[in-house]
């Protein structure tokens, strides 16, 4: 039964329940759209929709924590480098089930996609850490205390729930979170950042496979011509024909779809079409949104249109420096800290400059700068470059 049949087929019942009318100072398909609507902010929505759904979003999340858990670490004591150490054997193999990447992936995943990196140590008889986890972010509530801040965290796992205290010099947990202006105690992820531009290049996902489904789009104005001596819609025709076009031809899920028109309907295009309205332009403009939410330069996840970087090096080496080596410094400042409460001393945990290769041009044009400093003696010139003396490098 085609459209205008519908419309006035005799539904007395059905007319007789609508007495308030739905038609607009004018009809059009602009008269015609719905409300707008967003996606959920929580995080497991935010995950799904930005990470689980969304290939920018995974590509972004994956590249920072891939290249973040791939920069060599070094443990530094009293200003001296130490390999062999407890701590150092535990940071190499975290666990039974990962590796030291698999565990720093992971640990850098969960602060990308919630704001929030929680990890359990395991402490053996002597009351050193011996594994190290990464707790699933969701997971994890914190127990406020009465002046406001968390005494222990609550980890959930189904019905199991099991407190870890947050108080004392050495709490069960490490609790690393991004800067949130609005919240003390949790983090603020770039998916909260970005979740518009998501949502955005989602919808224009789901509208273009819609087109590719239906052959045409209609986009325009009905206009009555007249049926059998009316000269213009009763409202409950009016509504009736609203209701069909909301039902059928309205929203992503019916983009496309033909209209049959019969009685006195005659259609006429008002809106742009999809090449008109250069849908793929939008999609593109969302994706840069997403890829600077996360810090990621366009031209390293296939975004077209970036001229901002002389080539991809350049793009590469602005990567590491501004992204992913600011993440890797706060995590392992934390992290560091933590873990030092186990033993009476200090340590820190730094990112070895000298092998990341993103930064090999860097590094080479400061030992050339260095080494050309006929000024400075051999000890200053090691100092500068982040290495012992002389005399330092002989007692080790």
């Amino acid at each position: 039964m085609s459209l205008f049949n519908r419309m006035f087929e005799k539904k007395t019942a059905v007319a007789s329940a609508k007495p308030v009318s739905k038609r607009p100072t004018s009809f059009g398909s602009g008269a015609l759209t719905a409300a707008l609507h967003w996606s959920g902010r929580d995080n497991s929505s935010l995950i799904q929709q930005g990470f689980l759904g969304n290939p920018i979003g995974f590509r972004a999340v994956k590249l920072i924590a891939e290249a973040a858990a791939a920069v060599p670490l070094i443990c530094v004591l009293r200003g001296k480098r130490i390999d062999t150490h407890p701590l150092v054997s535990v940071l190499k193999s975290p666990n039974h089930g990962q590796t030291k990447s698999d565990f720093l992936e992971a640990l850098y995943g969960q602060i990308l996609l919630s704001g929030n990196g929680y990890i359990k140590a395991v402490l053996n008889s002597d009351g050193h850490p011996s594994e190290l986890y990464t707790l699933r972010s969701e997971r994890v509530s914190a127990v406020m205390g009465k002046d406001g801040w968390p005494v222990a965290y609550d980890y959930t796992v189904g019905a199991h729930k099991q407190r870890f205290t947050a108080e004392g010099s050495h709490p069960d947990i490490c609790h690393i979170r991004s800067f949130h202006p609005q919240n003390d105690h949790s983090g603020l992820s770039a998916l909260q950042a970005a979740a518009r531009a998501i949502d955005v290049h989602n919808g224009a996902s789901a509208w273009s496979k819609a087109l590719l489904e239906n052959a045409a789009r209609p986009s325009g104005a009905l206009v009555y011509r007249g049926h059998e001596g009316q000269g213009s819609l009763t409202d409950a025709q009016y509504d009736r024909l609203v209701d069909e076009l909301e039902l059928y031809h309205q929203g992503a899920r019916n983009a496309g779809r033909p209209m049959l028109l019969e009685g006195g309907l005659d259609w006429r295009q008002m809106g742009f079409s999809p090449s008109d309205m250069e849908f793929h332009k939008t999609k593109e403009l969302a994706a840069r949104e997403i890829a600077t939410a996360f810090g990621v330069p366009p031209m390293i996840l296939g975004i077209p249109g970036d001229a901002t970087y002389a080539n991809y090096q350049e793009a590469n080496r602005a990567f590491v420096r501004l992204t992913v080596l600011p993440l890797v410094q706060r995590v392992t400042a934390h992290l560091a800290r933590w873990l030092s409460a186990s033993w009476p001393q200090d340590f820190q945990l730094l990112p070895d400059l000298d092998l990341i290769q993103a930064l090999s041009q860097e590094r080479d044009a400061l030992w050339r700068r260095v080494s050309d400093a006929g000024f400075l003696t051999d000890d200053e010139k090691r100092h500068l470059l982040g290495l012992s003396s002389k005399a330092g490098a002989r007692d080790g």
